[in-house]
């Protein structure tokens, strides 16, 4: 049953340029910006004017914002790296926090975005782009849940744009994307995680056996301190996945392929779905809708702090742990030049 009021959530950072995205799906939706933190105050006032949003509810200070408008939610837009620091002031106050993929810059930050939601008893969830996408949920439910094709053999995940500066990213989000310590690595963060996150799904949160990663910086000029090209082997014990994640695609992509013993499936985007099974030629087809509360990030936030729906699947801590443990292997393995075995 759906509450009369709107949702009050607190947006935490301005500089993912996601937030754009969440201010206009917000419109006419319901829910309710109570409040804005950044520690900027010139983003205060880009975003109040873009968005028609009073001055007086931007705020430099989280904790102090989160005691004052009591929220319901926290929708994280910041760095990765200020990720863990957001999700501890806001399970001191037991709110439910939602970040923009990926979960943290390191273990040691995934830990403790872990103990913090561990000890409030909060949910965490990562919003991916393709979580909401109807071609994935199709994939996984013909051969996951229906076990259409046998057993997964081999996942191939292709992700990534032409390149931050190329597609016009804001300076304060090409910043942090192109700073090592803040976003954890280029290429290899930005797109691996997505590739990460879908294979940790289905193969049902099992942990790879290794990783190996090779990072390249294609464009030193413009990308001189992050790589900009990143391909990921993950190994388990009866499946292979390959991760292409890449900061020189010709265009924008997010294509995610699935091959089991006896069927593949390919989902192209997020609105179609290519299938073969046993006996049956190739078909295309267009997938039915998501679930109402599974839709978009608004709909599933939503569902999580009111309590219609626990963190599962895409977007649950328990499988973002495990893509973070994927990408920090990743990194060591292309820093070293070799394969790393998972404890």
């Amino acid at each position: 049953m759906l509450s009369a009021a709107p949702l009050r959530v607190v947006i935490a950072g301005l500089v993912h340029g996601h937030v754009d995205g969440f201010f206009r799906q917000v419109k006419g939706r319901d829910v309710e910006i109570v409040g804005v933190s950044d520690p900027d105050p010139a983003l205060h006032r880009k975003y109040a004017a873009k968005y028609g949003l009073p001055i007086e509810i931007f705020s430099t200070d989280l904790a102090k914002l989160l005691d004052k408008t009591k929220p319901e939610a926290v929708a994280s837009f910041s760095n990765t790296f200020d990720h863990a620091e957001i999700v501890e002031i806001s399970a001191a106050r037991r709110l439910p926090v939602m970040m923009e993929k990926p979960l943290a810059v390191s273990m040691e930050h995934a830990r403790r975005i872990q103990r913090a939601a561990k000890q409030a008893n909060i949910p965490v969830i990562v919003n991916y782009e393709t979580t909401w996408y109807r071609s994935h949920g199709a994939l996984y439910k013909l051969l996951k849940q229906q076990a259409a094709g046998g057993e997964i053999r081999k996942m191939v995940a292709m992700d990534g744009h032409q390149g931050p500066k190329e597609i016009n990213t804001p300076p304060e989000f090409f910043n942090w994307l192109t700073d090592p310590a803040k976003g954890g690595g280029g290429a290899l963060f930005d797109f691996g995680c997505y590739g990460a996150n879908l294979m940790t799904w289905m193969m049902d949160n099992q942990r790879p056996l290794s990783v190996t990663a090779l990072t390249q910086r294609i464009k030193p000029a413009i990308y001189p301190n992050t790589d900009d090209e990143a391909t990921i082997l993950v190994e388990y014990p009866r499946a292979q996945g390959i991760i292409e994640g890449s900061w020189n695609w010709p265009f924008n992509r997010k294509d995610f392929e699935v091959y089991a013993q006896k069927a593949y499936a390919v989902a192209v985007g997020g609105a179609t779905l290519r299938t073969r099974l046993p006996g049956a030629q190739e078909e295309t087809r267009a997938p039915e809708e998501l679930p109402a509360d599974e839709r978009d990030s608004i709909s599933y936030l939503t569902a999580i702090a009111r309590g219609t729906l626990k963190p599962a699947g895409l977007s649950s801590l328990e499988n973002n742990m495990i893509v973070t443990e994927i990408l920090s292997a990743a990194r060591e393995s292309a820093r070293t030049g070799k394969r790393v075995v998972l404890p």
